[in-house]
């Protein structure tokens, strides 16, 4: 039994010296980074698709175990909306594919005009995906939360292809006013959305965006414990991901989300010790 948790990304200024040591070269940052958490989101191949030999860097970096959940190309998600991708489809899956096991799923996280109407299309693409890798998609329609009928025709595509469905909760960011510059930024980038916590596969995988302030962020996820601890039990292999406007303290976050939730399920592991945050030297 394990719970997989990470951050939006491995390296943040703001971290090095505090949480990570420093100076710290990037290519040891995943390495650092992977003694705090056991998952990390993919972001930047939503910007590029990756050399393979940087990918067999992140590769060389982590544990088999450790999970990275790959985003798939805006290329192929915003610009060709899922149709007539298959070169940009092969350079990604070519490029990915030194991280072995660890690519825990790939994710295909659509823009919010990609709505009902789209579903064949989606299907259509997934049809085409290799059986090799596991697939998970994020969606950002309203339809999709707030018309039943809309949201049963995605769990069926989803299902058809034993995809899950990636809920992104911003709820707690929008519960009240920003109070910060990184906030407000959020604020005009995040989506709004109704919380969604129903899995539809054994690898459920969420999204949690809280405050800049610890305590907001923490009472926000509190609806989770139990059904992170829920899924635990149903023997499921959940993976969460904490994000805060400013990111900071995300890091000792995931953590603590962690052990709220082996407060209630016990026998799941603890998380190692991670990496002290003092000067790397050659003695």
């Amino acid at each position: 039994m394990r719970l997989h948790v990470g951050c939006a990304m491995w390296s943040l200024a703001s971290w090095q010296g505090r949480l990570l040591p420093h100076p710290l070269p990037p290519a040891e940052r995943l390495r650092a980074y992977a003694t705090w958490c056991n998952a990390v989101e993919g972001n930047t191949t939503f910007y590029a698709t990756p050399s393979r030999s940087t990918v067999e860097t992140w590769a060389a970096q982590t544990d088999p175990d450790f999970r990275f959940i790959v985003k798939l190309p805006k290329t192929i998600t915003h610009e060709h909306r899922l149709r007539d991708a298959d070169e940009p489809l092969r350079a990604f899956l070519d490029a990915i594919e030194p991280l072995g096991p660890r690519a825990h799923a790939l994710w295909v996280q659509l823009p919010a005009s990609f709505g009902p109407s789209d579903l064949g299309v989606l299907g259509a693409f997934l049809q085409r995906l290799p059986r090799t890798w596991k697939y998970a998609v994020e969606v950002r329609h309203p339809a999709f939360f707030s018309d039943e009928r809309s949201e049963h025709l995605l769990e069926r595509a989803l299902a058809a292809f034993d995809a899950e469905w990636v809920p992104f909760d911003t709820v707690t960011l929008f519960q009240s006013p920003p109070t910060s510059d990184a906030e407000r930024d959020a604020w005009t980038k995040k989506p709004r959305l109704p919380r969604r916590s129903r899995a539809l596969t054994g690898r459920p995988i969420l999204r949690y965006l809280g405050r800049d302030a610890t305590e907001r962020t923490v009472e926000g996820w509190q609806p989770w414990l139990d059904t992170v601890a829920g899924w635990l039990r149903e023997g499921r292999t959940p993976t969460v991901f904490i994000h805060t406007p400013d990111n900071a303290d995300a890091p000792t976050l995931a953590r603590r989300f962690h052990d709220e939730v082996r407060a209630r399920v016990p026998e799941l592991d603890p998380l190692p010790e991670p990496m002290r945050n003092e000067p790397l030297t050659l003695f």
